[in-house]
């Protein structure tokens, strides 16, 4: 692969790990460990918690690094394999495969006899932290919580966490009063025969009080955290100059506001009562406070997660508006491609720029809901390639560029990826990804049509994505499908379609009526293109005459034509391709509307019937 690398951080990152290590020495430590999170355990993070991309360059979205005096490692997953060797210095760090090695069996291979390895244990859960001190053990070797992150101390110029205000979230697009759902947590309270429950997740806080925030790029949530008790009261920790008198009458006095600097002195009042925390998603300083103070921890999980993965109807509603006039905008978008970037005069960075513009004119964007993947050419072939100044190249005739982008709008959450050729592929060329495409469109069409029994476990699907690429010895090294969020995060959970080889393991959640989940298999080639085809789906009932189980299948929600001159339909079989022309015509029929002028004549062409 030879695309261009991305320039390194303004200091040298040598002179930050030297830094590090140096600090380690002085406080005693062997080693410390430093993962691409925050304090609620959040997959996309403010400026001022970026320690990893501040300490190894790495600019990705999921990776952790280990720090040892004569050595360091980074991990990630498969998404980021190309992207880390380009960003991260290999003569100071070792590269280690996610989910191949984990940190803690790294650690438990290098560190020596007797040595004090640092954590910071508002970082980390308290399952990873049991299991890390369980290697650490073995070798003699010692896991320490520090009393403050060592890199804070270093970095100098680190920034503040977001001012933004806290808005309200209007029930007629929430579809449920907060009231209510603190009831529904207080229920499920009374079942647990729990006296509370401590909610850091921030998008389980948003969610259960009817907020938004603009504390973390493209994830709409407030940096707080929140205690729910038996009765459904609840106490809010949050910077107080975040809320104004609307969003206080908002919350009403069944929500008591306190500073965010309370909340951990708040942990040790629950002397004797029995306090639920998330182990997977609540951070082990939560749970050791906790325990300190006296309570009982019930290592339960966040009760938000499950309720807000299951689609109110007005959810759905909302996503089924959103997902309409962000398809029309991706359209335009895809036919500006076809027509005005074949002469090699836009970039990445341009695309970029116009795409936001296409889904700003729709009057409705509130943001990106995540870092627009623009990818021409080799950079297609890292599944989460951000482009920067540095690495963005022409959008050059003869290359494949891949587009995965979304919006965040009041009413919904958007996720989409397809792919165009920018002008004509060489015949050589075009004969094999052609043939990728559409396999990897094979792939999409299978999970788009499945029937399963209601609780499937979505690591029981994935292999439908991934039958036509095994059938040429290819795959692709990323699951096939997550939870997406109502105007919250774009990746949601419980639900996920995966299976255990690939990054975070089997989806084991099984699969119900009201979740929806992303449905996108792709290939990438290393040095070459990235192709990927992503559709929303929501799970809904199906009924089979004759049928003695509860059956599920999906509805897709996203609309937008899938390029029909990368398509082999030779490879497709006839229910694959009536599949195709329904679901062109659907797309015609939902955006034309939309359309007008060329545009129109652009997408109707698209959406014609093939074979």
């Amino acid at each position: 692969m030879t695309p261009p690398t991305p320039a390194r951080l303004a200091t040298p990152l040598a002179d930050r790990l030297s830094a590090l290590r140096a600090h380690l020495a002085t406080a005693g430590l062997d080693g410390f460990v430093v993962p691409l999170t925050d304090e609620h355990m959040s997959e996309y993070v403010g400026g001022y918690a970026q320690r990893l991309g501040w300490l190894t360059g790495f600019q990705g979205s999921a990776g952790s690094a280990a720090v040892l005096a004569d050595r360091a490692a980074i991990f990630t997953d498969g998404r980021y394999t190309l992207q880390v060797r380009e960003q991260v210095d290999g003569d100071h760090w070792d590269y280690a495969p996610v989910p191949q090695t984990s940190v803690a069996a790294w650690l438990g291979t290098h560190v020596a006899e007797g040595a004090r390895i640092g954590y910071d244990a508002w970082l980390h859960t308290s399952a990873w932290v049991a299991e890390a001190s369980a290697v650490l053990a073995d070798r003699g070797a010692e896991l320490v919580a520090v009393d403050a992150n060592p890199i804070d101390a270093i970095w100098t110029d680190r920034p503040a966490p977001s001012p933004a205000k806290i808005t309200i979230q209007p029930d007629n697009f929430a579809g449920a009063s907060s009231a209510e759902k603190r009831a529904r947590i207080a229920d499920w309270l009374a079942e647990q025969r729990a006296d509370a429950v401590v909610l850091s997740a921030l998008d389980s806080i948003a969610w259960t009080l009817n907020i938004r925030g603009d504390d973390v790029s493209h994830t709409p949530v407030a940096l707080s955290y929140a205690i729910v008790g038996a009765d459904g009261t609840t106490d809010l920790f949050v910077a107080p100059e975040k809320l104004d008198d609307t969003v206080r009458q908002h919350l009403g006095n069944a929500v008591r506001v306190h500073d965010r600097a309370a909340f951990q002195p708040a942990l040790h009042d629950y002397a004797g009562k029995r306090v639920a925390a998330d182990p997977e998603r609540a951070v082990a300083a939560i749970s050791d406070a906790l325990t300190a103070g006296g309570a009982k921890v019930l290592a339960l999980r966040d009760p938000v997660v499950l309720a807000k993965a299951l689609k109110n109807p007005v959810e759905i509603a909302g996503h089924r508006a959103a997902s309409v006039r962000d398809g029309a905008a991706l359209a335009r978008f895809l036919r500006w491609v076809e027509t005005d970037c074949a002469d090699g005069s836009q970039t990445e960075l341009s695309a970029t720029a116009k795409l936001l513009a296409f889904r700003e004119a729709t009057g409705l964007l509130k943001d990106t809901s995540f870092d627009t993947i623009s990818a021409t050419g080799a950079h297609g072939a890292s599944p989460h390639y951000h482009c920067t100044e540095e690495s963005n190249v022409p959008l050059e005739p003869g290359q494949l560029y891949l587009v995965d982008s979304g919006g965040q709008y009041a009413d919904g959450t958007t996720d989409v990826t397809r792919v165009m050729p920018i002008g004509a592929l060489s015949p050589e060329q075009g004969k094999e990804i052609r043939d990728r495409f559409t396999r990897v469109l094979k792939g999409h069409i299978a999970i788009a049509t499945a029937v399963f029994p209601d609780g499937t476990l979505g690591g029981q699907i994935d292999a439908f994505a991934r039958r036509p690429l095994w059938e040429a010895g290819l795959d692709f090294a990323h699951g096939t499908g997550h939870g997406i969020g109502a105007y919250l995060a774009v990746h949601e959970g419980p639900q996920r379609i995966a299976s255990p080889n690939y990054p975070g393991g089997a989806a084991m959640e099984p699969l119900r009526a009201g979740m929806m989940l992303s449905n996108e298999p792709g290939y990438y080639k290393a040095g070459e293109y990235g192709i990927r085809i992503e559709n929303l789906l929501l799970i809904e009932p199906r009924s089979i005459r004759g049928a003695d189980r509860e059956m599920l299948g999906f509805e897709t929600l996203t609309f937008c034509p899938i390029e029909r001159t990368l398509i082999e339909p030779s490879l497709l079989t006839e229910p694959e391709l009536a599949w195709l022309n329904a679901y062109h015509a659907q797309v015609f029929e939902t955006l034309s509307p939309e359309m007008t002028g060329h545009d129109l004549a652009w997408l109707r062409e698209k959406c014609a019937p093939i074979g």
